[in-house]
């Protein structure tokens, strides 16, 4: 089944070149379905790729999911064109009084600052407290899962000498778990930060669960309140060519970022990117709408609190 998209959002051109199925709300109008309401908080810089690259996971399950995108009202993006904003994004402001049966918070380029140093936290903070309330299972994507293990279990982050940068194998703690549904005992994960959260501070915590980690890049995901919340710090949505675009960025620019490991093909940028990512990608994203969304969300929205 499609996504229900606002009409006119460039992802949608974009993804029917991959042959992904989408639909606009003139066409979803006429299916007579309860479709799944999912807000995305997108705080990266480049707000296009960022859609794109969730909804072409998003699309990957046969649930027809309803999507908004919101914005921040403390904080005017720099590399998206405000008639873009403006006509495919809602504040929070608008939206406080909705109820979602998925979010999915974004990174953002701000991990080097301390958390209240952070231009929005502020507005950061009421979203946190109003997705316990108003969303069934929130996804927190790096930064955001960084900082909603800060805001919720008051778990620190830690700078990195060098920048996690690369492809790396993860672990998966317990198969049993659905989010894990199909997956193998490893599976590789994109990283792009210069921040982490040690293990022994999530193990410490009693409301936290460590569910998957690498010997490389350390944790990688933490599952809350049986799903309602995940924290993911790498980027499993990346498409191919997202680590080369950084790397080719800060190449000669930053002394803290080396070549991405694991990524080229024999270490050659020349040679382009080996995907090895996807397929795990796609299982996780449609293993939480299934299993952690649609499976587990009451059908009348207006219960879920």
């Amino acid at each position: 089944m499609p996504l229900r998209l606002p009409d006119k959002l460039p992802a949608i051109e974009l993804l029917k070149h991959e042959n992904i199925f989408v639909m606009d709300d003139s066409r979803a109008h006429m299916q007579d379905i309860r479709p799944l309401r999912i807000v995305i908080l997108n705080l990266m810089p480049l707000k296009i790729t960022t859609e794109t690259d969730l909804i072409r996971l998003l699309s990957n399950t046969p649930l027809q999911l309803d999507i908004t995108f919101m914005k921040l009202k403390s904080h005017t993006p720099k590399n998206t064109p405000i008639e873009h904003m403006m006509m495919f994004y809602r504040s929070f402001e608008d939206l406080r009084n909705e109820k979602f049966d998925g979010m999915i918070i974004t990174g953002a380029p701000v991990e080097q600052l301390d958390f209240e140093s952070v231009g929005y936290w502020s507005e950061m903070q009421e979203i946190f407290a109003w997705a316990r309330t108003h969303v069934f299972s929130t996804m927190y994507i790096c930064w955001a899962a960084q900082a909603g293990l800060y805001y919720h279990y008051g778990i620190p982050k830690y700078p990195l000498q060098k920048k996690m940068f690369g492809i790396f194998p993860q672990r998966a703690l317990d198969l049993q778990l659905p989010i894990f549904r199909g997956f193998d005992d490893v599976f590789q994960m994109p990283h792009s930060r210069h921040t982490e959260v040690h293990r022994e501070d999530i193990l410490a915590c009693p409301d936290l669960q460590l569910i998957a980690e690498s010997p490389d890049s350390g944790v990688s995901m933490v599952m809350a309140r049986n799903g309602r919340e995940f924290f993911i710090t790498g980027h499993l949505e990346y498409a191919p060519l997202t680590l080369d675009t950084e790397y080719r960025r800060d190449r000669g620019v930053r002394d803290d970022v080396d070549l991405p490991r694991h990524y080229y093909i024999d270490d050659d940028p020349d040679k382009g990117p080996l995907v090895t990512w996807r397929a795990h990608a796609n299982l996780l994203y449609s293993n939480w709408i299934n299993y952690y969304v649609y499976q587990e969300t009451p059908y009348d929205i207006s219960q879920i609190g």
